[in-house]
């Protein structure tokens, strides 16, 4: 955090009661496992937990002052609040607000989390940046990421998730960015959001978290990019296009390459020149999320030089087309973050570049409400059109895609038989490709493969 906060100033800032004696602190815990001695506790409080039940734990472990949301008898400064996620929320604004970091605020369906790594290791080039750590894009998510900004922070990189509408307004509005990335919309997520449309909408509240004077970067590929416009109204817009667009774009790509491994090269073309780029990421959707980091990097104040560097040494995200070596010295792609059917065809068209045997071992994927039918078996259709060798599946809902795929598909009853048949054939002429939504937990069959003598 960026120096000292007083429990009384809060008080009146988020309307709550001080109990006791005042303190200040400059450094908000959440959680008493890694609790500070000095630092004021939050306790949040969900479905399944409350952290009102966890002050007298903070008190033993040396904390200042608390904020709960329930009247407590504990010999601590204690601010009391209607609601301690609301209360996170204003106090990471307020450290927000003491920052002169450049901030940058994305959010979209797919891509997201790559993209924020990717213009991490490209500013980080020229100062110090912070970053969402893993997948913190939540609510809460955002809230602990804004209160790490300290004065060394020159740029600030913060993702946005949603499960439904109104998510990524509240968190935009602490982060307040001062550049706003939507790197596209697709069905994932539907259920939460109730329409494609719906998702278009959700992705879009980030838009009115940009303040007049800031940047708003759109992919002038992808089919919603006019909402984005219009809702956008004079606001500064920066477009970037993967290709060629028939719009008008700022930055994009050309003369695109995959190496026998599916990694890739490209020339990234911008408002200041070319630059030769190469990634060690696989699959070409990569050159989309390298070309919307870019352009999110340099309106920052990146240089070409800066991208070049930064792209090179960036690795592949954990759980994203994570290539690995298993069993028996075959390759296991990693790809078990999450699933949808854009992500899942782009997996598969990584996988058909390897000219050994290739096997996609899918899950199940969540959250698309009346579309998920439809959707399992057009990821089974698409599989085997693209030449898939071999599709083999866990999970309800991908029955329908082995069905789809026909010849050469295998349907398990759970994971445990499923990674017996991997284990047989796996060898060093063999690609696993390992995907499913996250609810499908596909990567403990990653780590079983990983753990077999020859892995």
């Amino acid at each position: 955090m960026i120096g000292m906060m007083a429990l009384s100033e809060l008080a009146q800032q988020l309307g709550g009661e001080l109990i006791g004696n005042d303190s200040v602190f400059n450094q908000l815990s959440t959680d008493t496992r890694t609790l500070a001695r000095g630092d004021a506790y939050l306790a949040l409080s969900g479905e399944r937990f409350d952290g009102n039940a966890f002050v007298s734990e903070a008190i033993e472990k040396g904390a200042s002052g608390a904020i709960v949301s329930q009247e407590l008898d504990h010999e601590i400064p204690m601010l009391r609040v209607a609601d301690t996620h609301l209360a996170l929320g204003e106090i990471a604004k307020l450290n927000r607000q003491r920052s002169s970091a450049t901030v940058i605020a994305l959010t979209g369906s797919q891509g997201k989390t790559t993209v924020k790594e990717m213009i991490n290791s490209i500013l980080s080039n020229r100062a110090a940046t912070l970053v969402t750590h893993a997948n913190l894009n939540n609510t809460i998510g955002v809230s602990l990421t804004l209160l790490q900004l300290n004065d060394e922070h020159r740029f600030a990189v913060v993702e946005m998730g949603a499960d439904c509408a109104g998510e990524i307004s509240f968190s935009v509005d602490k982060t307040q960015p001062d550049i706003a990335l939507i790197t596209n919309a697709n069905a994932a997520h539907i259920d939460g959001f109730g329409s494609l449309q719906g998702i278009v909408e959700g992705k879009g509240e980030i838009i009115e978290g940009l303040h007049e004077s800031g940047t708003l970067i759109l992919n002038a590929d992808d089919p919603n990019v006019e909402q984005w416009i219009a809702r956008a109204a004079s606001k500064n817009i920066v477009l970037f296009s993967p290709g060629s667009s028939e719009t008008a774009v700022s930055y994009s790509a050309t003369n695109c390459r995959l190496d026998s491994q599916g990694r890739l090269s490209f020339t990234l073309l911008s408002p200041t020149g070319r630059q030769d780029i190469t990634l060690k990421l696989l699959g070409k959707h990569n050159v989309a999320n390298a070309v919307a980091a870019a352009s999110a990097a340099m309106q920052a104040g990146a240089t070409l030089d800066d991208v070049h560097a930064g792209l090179k040494l960036l690795k592949p995200v954990a759980g994203r087309l994570n290539p690995l070596t298993g069993t028996n010295g075959c390759c296991v792609i990693d790809d078990t973050y999450n699933a949808s059917p854009t992500s899942f065809i782009a997996a598969i068209d990584v996988l058909v570049t390897y000219p050994t045997k290739t096997v996609l071992i899918a899950g199940d994927m969540k959250e698309l409400g009346a579309e998920i039918a439809a959707a399992h078996s057009a990821v089974g259709e698409y599989a085997s059109r693209a030449g898939v060798n071999e599709f083999w599946a866990v999970g309800e809902c991908s029955l329908l895609a082995v069905q789809a795929f026909g010849y050469k598909a295998r349907h398990f009853s759970d994971k445990a038989e499923l990674v017996a048949a991997c284990k047989e054939i796996a060898n060093e002429n063999t690609v696993f490709l390992v995907k499913g939504s996250r609810g499908s937990q596909m990567e403990t069959v990653v780590s079983s493969l990983m753990t077999s003598e020859g892995g």
